[in-house]
Formats: structure tokens, C-alpha cells, sequence
């Protein structure tokens, strides 16, 4: 009983060493002028663009970051006010990888369990006998086992232009990949992401990564 507790105690603190990561690679290109003045920012949704309460959800995040960096949202008075607009994606891709193992050579009979060797001599995980040496009819043999599972693509790109002009002053792109499809729980990390360095080096790519909280 001392063995199993202390066994699982030491699964317990591996698992929470292995924590889940966001990596993002974070691009931005600027003419960020050093006297912004007193414009102040509103979110500019382009023609054809649907309203939603996901969009505005993001709006809330970005705003937070915007307000972080020192600027202040907009009236409907203001005048010389800078526009931002976004847009989020999220699409997916299927990965097959293929490994090689070592096995019984009775695997699959009815006289022996299923199982897999380690690449040691003699030790085995899985069922059957628990030893096996030179002398053992069940020699190791190279099979191919075969995992599937998707992977998603999340992308967040944002501009803010001067509302007079209509000239970019500062445009981003936030690339992503991961197991977690869900993209409201990766879009606090994209925009944090995106305003990490704000406004940053102009167009040198930058690797960022988070702890992943899936109940955020």
C-alpha cells in the first residue's frame, strides 16, 4: 500500500510539471508614431463583418490590452481617433504518426497476453510473463503502432490605423497550433500575445509562451 501511494504521489507531481503550454509566434509590422497625442482608439468592424456576442467577447479582450498599454477608448464626439479591427480563425488538420515498438512474439495468441517491451532486455509492460531471457520463445519483434489525432491552426490578426487617413499604424499577426479547438479559450492568450511587446521591434517574429488554463 506504501509503494502504490508513494507511487501515485510521484505521478501526481509529474503531471503537474507537465503542465499545458499556448506557444504563439507573434509578428508586427509599425509606423508607430512616438507623439500619439490625445487620439483615442474605437473598434471598426469592416462591411459584411457580422455582429456577435463571440466578437464582441474578444472586442472586451483587446480593449483590456489596449487600455493596458496607455490608450483610452473613444467617444462618439472624438475626433482624430484611431480604428482597430481583428479578425480570429480556427481550422484543423489531421496527424498520423507512426512508431515503431518492440513486441511478444506471441502477441495476439491464445496462450499469451498483449503487451510491449521496453528497448531493455527483458523488461516488459502490459500482461504475460513478467521475465524474459535468452532461453524464452517469446522474442521481441518491431511492430508499427499507429496514432491519429487532429491538430488546430488558430490565427489572430489585428490592425490599427489612423481613422483621418486611413493609414496602418500598426498591424500583428498571432500564429498558433495546438490540441485545443475551442477558440475562445485560446483568444485571452492570442491577444495577450499581440500586446506582449506593444509595439515592439517592427517585423521580427517573437515566441511566446503561456501556461494553459482550459478553465479560464
Amino acid at each position: 500500500m506504501k509503494v502504490t501511494a508513494l507511487f501515485i504521489t510521484m505521478l501526481c507531481l509529474l503531471c503537474a510539471g507537465c503542465a499545458t503550454k499556448i506557444r504563439t509566434e507573434v509578428t508586427a509590422f509599425h509606423q508607430w508614431p512616438d507623439d500619439i497625442g490625445e487620439k483615442r482608439f474605437r473598434f471598426f468592424q469592416p462591411g459584411g463583418t457580422p455582429s456577435s456576442l463571440e466578437r464582441e467577447n474578444y472586442e472586451r479582450l483587446i480593449r483590456t490590452e489596449l487600455v493596458r498599454v496607455g490608450l483610452k477608448e473613444a467617444a462618439n464626439s472624438d475626433k482624430h481617433i484611431l480604428e482597430v479591427s481583428f479578425n480570429a480563425s480556427v481550422s484543423a488538420r489531421e496527424v498520423r504518426v507512426i512508431e515503431k515498438v518492440l513486441v511478444d512474439s506471441w502477441y495476439g495468441t491464445p496462450w499469451h497476453g498483449p503487451g510491449y517491451y521496453s528497448p531493455f532486455w527483458g523488461a516488459w509492460s502490459g500482461y504475460g510473463a513478467s521475465f524474459y531471457g535468452p532461453f524464452s520463445p517469446g522474442i521481441p519483434v518491431v511492430r508499427e503502432r499507429e496514432h491519429r489525432y487532429t491538430m488546430f491552426y488558430r490565427e489572430l490578426k489585428l490592425t490599427i490605423s489612423d481613422g483621418d487617413s486611413g493609414q496602418p499604424l500598426f498591424e500583428t499577426t498571432v500564429l498558433s497550433e495546438g490540441k485545443e479547438g475551442s477558440l475562445p479559450r485560446v483568444m485571452p492568450y492570442m491577444v495577450r500575445s499581440a500586446f506582449a511587446d506593444f509595439p515592439g521591434k517592427s517585423g521580427k517574429p517573437s515566441v511566446i509562451e503561456m501556461k494553459f488554463d482550459p478553465a479560464e
